[in-house]
């Protein structure tokens, strides 16, 4: 938080820094929105602070994301969103400029949304004798906004790009397709976050064009990739499993019956891509696991611990 305090403009970081230290040590989101009151979400609960941000403070802050040279952002802003430092992304609102139909740019800045990227060491390690049986299974981890799917997802990142010794584990190659600068926070194409040795990641890079770009070049044993949204990123991931390698993915829902209804997800699930499915819940801590499903979506082992494998 400290370097991110520092990219603020002054007027704002003092009000954080005068938060209480459990809620600032458990900020998710920061938003700045011009003439209205400063707003922190901490465990998923809204803050609203009696400071209400200027136009000036706007400025401010878009110049020193840009280091006070516009060209640097041009294409990012296209995006709607900015990776700073340490992984965290600025989301950013205000007046569109369209060119034949596509967005061009961002100006007249009037909302931000810093969303805080936060590493859980060892998050994923309870769950390894589910994740892998003999090789690295395939996995989906569904949840909710802000349920801590991205933070599970890392560290089965950094785990399979490790290896796990104590298990007889050995590390694997793990090729991440960064669509949104989310999972591994590059700047400049270097992840700000701990993944391991083996690990290679294509930063902005659209899912289904990513994963077969690594596919052919990078030779990976393991893709990661966040949520799906085209029926071509869905067409990637049967390819990818289709030559034996595994996929985890992030989806939003809050249960396997929710990502059941939903139509791009419908084959992959009929064709049963994926071995294994973790159902995260809010649970006082990120990535909490309230279920985890088989291949055929059946109960294998609940939050209350209660197995069935």
């Amino acid at each position: 938080m400290k370097n991110l305090l520092g990219v603020l403009p002054k007027a704002i970081s003092q009000q954080l820094e005068n938060l209480r230290e459990n809620i600032l040590d458990d900020v998710e989101e920061i938003r700045i929105r011009v003439n209205r009151p400063l707003e922190v979400t901490a465990k998923g609960k809204p803050y609203f602070i009696r400071y209400i941000p200027t136009e000036n403070d706007a400025e401010q802050l878009i110049n020193r994301l840009a280091n006070f040279s516009f060209y640097t952002l041009e294409e990012e802003l296209k995006k709607g969103y900015v990776t700073i430092e340490g992984g965290h992304r600025v989301g950013i609102a205000g007046k569109v400029i369209l060119e034949n139909g596509q967005v061009k740019a961002i100006r007249y800045f009037s909302s931000f949304n810093i969303r805080i990227a936060r590493e859980k060491i060892g998050a994923a390690e309870p769950y390894v004798p589910y994740l892998y049986k003999g090789r690295w299974l395939s996995a989906m981890i569904i949840g909710a906004p802000q349920a801590g799917k991205t933070t599970f997802l890392r560290d089965v990142a950094r785990l399979i790009s490790s290896g796990v010794p104590e298990r007889g584990i050995p590390p694997c190659k793990v090729g991440i397709v960064d669509e949104r600068s989310e999972i591994a926070g590059c700047v400049r194409g270097v992840p700000q976050l701990h993944f391991g040795p083996r690990v290679d990641v294509l930063d902005a890079c659209p899912k289904a064009e990513g994963m077969m770009m690594l596919i052919r070049s990078m030779s990976p044993e393991v893709l990661i990739v966040d949520e799906i949204g085209r029926e071509e990123d869905a067409q990637a991931i049967m390819e990818a499993v289709n030559a034996g390698i595994s996929l985890v993915m992030t989806t939003h829902g809050e249960t396997y019956r929710d990502i059941q209804k939903r139509p791009i997800l419908k084959k992959i699930l009929s064709q049963q891509a994926f071995d294994r499915f973790f159902e995260l819940a809010r649970g006082g801590r990120p990535g909490f696991v309230a279920a985890i499903r088989n291949a055929d979506g059946d109960l294998i082992k609940s939050n209350e611990g209660v197995s069935r494998a």
